[in-house]
């Protein structure tokens, strides 16, 4: 249920209007916007009197959400959320890129990368520690190692990291690390999203291969539903009919993921399509079409990667995007 106040409500009548619905057992998620104050309850609301509600002199509407989603609903924080990580804003307006290798391989060439997608413009450095591979056989990442080799190379270029976890026993091997990833695999392992749930860190989660929407935002309200309101939202492809590309790239999913909820929506080019030559115009394509970010895979040698090389940019494909990139923002933004 959405309460929205009038404006300016007498501070004392909230307060225990506050009070009242807290003593019924609902939570409160307080939205502030230009003109209103929006009340947003979760809770099982059909026992509330919409009526009564709406008599009250500090309310000036009601409405009943039928989405299963409340606190990523757009309905209960009309306001675009951002992501402050201190250097960088998700979310807003703002146009974040993350970039680097699908996978850490050595120090030396996750500070290349790292070196290399800095100067071009990129604002988060990615890379996979724990790498979750369809074959048992194929490389399964460095895990700790490559944890501690993100984090030198976050003290050599001031990047925040993201990268991916697993299972629940990495979690304390992400203490310094900015944005956990949840991957497409992982979206509805719900234990670990509740879990995450409880952290004060950005989470990353990556639309699964066949999830829909609402899927997608339950997997978020998972999270939020335990008190972390820093949820991302990954469109990386779906699993469809076409072979050709790795996946197909939904982006249909910027405006109606925007239009149901308030959370940043950060484009995945690269696992869409598996193919380097159609990174940069899936990425233009998203930026035309109003993304929140990129999430974009640079390897300095891609023939020679342990992991997904057919998808990577080299840094100096990655730079010639990043000059287009920049401008082509500052065109949408100017539309608005």
């Amino acid at each position: 249920m959405i309460i929205v106040l009038k404006e300016n409500p007498n501070k004392e009548q909230l307060e225990f209007f506050l009070a009242w619905l807290e003593d019924k057992g609902f939570q409160i998620h307080q939205s502030i916007g230009e003109s209103h104050m929006i009340l947003g309850l979760v809770g099982d609301t059909a026992t509330l009197d919409i009526d009564l509600i709406t008599a009250l002199d500090i309310v000036d509407n009601v409405k009943r959400v039928q989405e299963p989603y409340k606190k990523a609903n757009r309905k209960f924080h009309p306001e675009d959320t951002v992501i402050d990580l201190g250097c960088t804003k998700i979310g807003g307006g703002n146009l974040t890129i993350m970039a680097g290798p699908c996978s850490v391989e050595s120090e030396e060439q996750i500070i290349a990368v790292a070196k290399a997608v800095k100067e071009s413009g990129a604002t988060i450095l990615r890379g996979g520690a724990f790498k979750p591979r369809t074959s048992p056989y194929s490389f399964q990442g460095k895990g700790k190692e490559g944890i501690d080799l993100l984090l030198e190379a976050k003290r050599e270029t001031g990047l925040p990291i993201v990268t991916e976890i697993m299972e629940l026993s990495q979690l304390d091997l992400f203490d310094e690390i900015d944005v956990i990833q949840v991957g497409a695999r992982n979206m509805q392992n719900f234990n670990l999203l509740k879990e995450l749930g409880k952290t004060d860190k950005p989470i990353m989660i990556k639309r699964g291969m066949s999830a829909t929407f609402e899927e997608l935002l339950m997997s978020a309200e998972y999270v939020m539903s335990q008190g972390n309101e820093k949820v991302i939202l990954c469109e990386r492809g779906i699993r469809t009919f076409e072979t050709f590309t790795r996946n197909t790239l939904d982006l249909s999913a910027i405006p109606v993921l925007k239009e149901l909820s308030h959370l940043p929506v950060i484009i995945d080019p690269s696992h869409a399509t598996g193919k380097a030559r159609l990174v940069a115009p899936m990425a233009l394509a998203a930026v035309a079409g109003g993304t929140d970010g990129l999430i974009i895979e640079v390897h300095n040698d891609p023939p020679r990667a342990l992991c997904d090389g057919s998808q990577s940019l080299r840094p100096e494909a990655f730079d010639e995007l990043m000059k287009k990139i920049s401008p082509l923002h500052k065109l949408m933004s100017e539309m608005k």
